[in-house]
């Protein structure tokens, strides 16, 4: 029947984007819905909206990206993620590691903990190093997207806010650099120790070559525009859109050329910089497609005991690395235990990075890259639904998000009993109320 009428229909039909563009447009439209729905009913943050929308349509069966990510689907995530991470290197001053190094030392040590926690954890399950060492690397990047989303929907400002913004995005760094190197060395595998460190040099060589000729660019833009002015907003995004092909291409990091040139207009600009809001509604778009992307091809992944043990053993010991590590790291950066504490929780989230790593595995070496994806597609799911929650229950339990968390009041009287935060509860507890 259904053959028929397409039969009769198709001396009528055009040639036209086709059905996946309408389906995309659609989701999107479903996502923004559930999004607004989710901050205004509930007083949560819209990317739980998103990813829920997107994993439903994952779990239905949605088919509008193939695995591992190619074409279109994957050059739009690493645009959202580029844009994302643009935006966050630019909120990076490397002068004031200079005057805390010690946050820097917290980054290191809370991302190699992380590594060596997660790496261990899953040979002692017996899984081969080839698959356990790639996981580790996903385990250590935290999600700035989902961080920054979080922390605009609530509000949140204050020095967790800060630091663990900066130790998302620097965790980003690493893993974005570590992982590339990674997926290039299993995609040209060679002896020796030139072979281990040429993928690496490779990657960060034409990462920072881009980076470096993105942020000249609008560096001399800035010069004669305004850095509020419309074409302004549309230059920006056009120049990281070509600087993010061509680092691809090159075969350097997009989202980590993106980021690095966000760090370097920091510093090369004199003047304060701040994101336009120009590329505001263009930004939130990408930003939304990327949360939905993500869950929609995460969701599709194929869930049994074992792989479920695997991936709940893996989020577990990296929230507890995680935690252990920026608790560690705080002496001497001027962060309290209590404060460690809830920046430990606001870096769980993990989504766009951890999934484009996982992609690149995938796409190098196939069978290795199949066992990858079978454990960190739903560690991905995971953490970017209860991770986006964790990192809002952070923000609100350390004192700096005004918005209410009606939907997590239960959860408050479990979070007044952590060590260092009874003395804090007249601070927080009306944010939690």
């Amino acid at each position: 029947m259904m053959n028929t009428i397409l039969d009769f229909w198709a001396q009528w039909l055009r040639p036209s984007a086709g059905l996946p563009v309408v389906q995309w447009s659609l989701l999107l439209a479903v996502a923004a819905l559930a999004g607004s729905w989710c901050q205004r009913a509930l007083g949560l943050p819209q990317v739980l909206g998103y990813a829920a929308v997107g994993t439903l349509a994952g779990l239905a069966g949605f088919n509008g990206a193939v695995w591992p990510l190619q074409g279109i689907a994957l050059f739009l995530l690493e645009l959202s993620l580029a844009v994302v991470l643009f935006e966050c290197g630019g909120r990076i001053p490397l002068r004031w590691f200079r005057h805390n190094p010690m946050v820097l030392v917290q980054s290191l040590l809370e991302s190699a903990l992380t590594y060596f926690a997660v790496y261990a954890t899953l040979r002692w399950l017996e899984l081969p190093a080839q698959v356990a060492g790639p996981l580790a690397l996903v385990a250590i990047a935290a999600s700035p997207a989902v961080l920054v989303r979080v922390v605009a929907d609530t509000r949140a400002t204050g020095p967790v806010t800060d630091r663990a913004t900066v130790l998302a995005t620097l965790s980003t760094l690493w893993a974005l650099a570590l992982g590339s190197a990674r997926a290039e060395q299993m995609n040209r595998p060679s002896e020796g120790l030139l072979g281990a460190v040429l993928p690496v040099l490779m990657v960060l060589g034409v990462s920072i070559a881009v980076a470096a000729l993105l942020a000249l660019a609008l560096r001399l833009a800035l010069r004669w525009m305004s850095p509020a002015g419309e074409n302004t907003a549309v230059l920006l995004l056009a120049l990281i859109a070509a600087a993010a092909a061509v680092a691809a291409h090159l075969g350097g990091s997009a989202p980590l050329a993106a980021l690095l040139a966000g760090m370097l207009l920091k510093q090369i600009y004199p003047r304060p910089w701040a994101w336009p809001r120009q590329p505001g509604s263009a930004a939130t778009l990408l930003g939304m497609l990327m949360f939905v992307l993500v869950s929609a091809v995460a969701a599709q992944a194929d869930w049994d005991a074992a792989v479920t043990q695997l991936a709940l053993t893996l989020v577990g010991v990296r929230l507890l690395a995680k935690a252990v590590g920026v608790a560690l790291g705080k002496v001497g950066s001027g962060a309290s235990w209590k404060q460690a504490f809830w920046v430990g929780g606001a870096l769980m989230p993990m989504s766009a990075v951890a999934l484009l790593l996982v992609s690149q595995f995938a796409s190098a070496a196939p069978d290795t890259g199949a066992q990858i994806a079978r454990v960190a597609l739903p560690a991905i799911l995971l953490m970017e639904l209860l991770g986006a929650m964790i990192a809002t229950v952070a923000l609100s339990r350390a004192g700096e998000s005004p918005r209410p968390l009606a939907p997590l009041a239960p959860l408050a009287p479990l979070l007044r009993r952590v060590p260092g935060n009874e003395t804090s509860e007249n601070a927080g507890g009306d944010h939690a109320a």
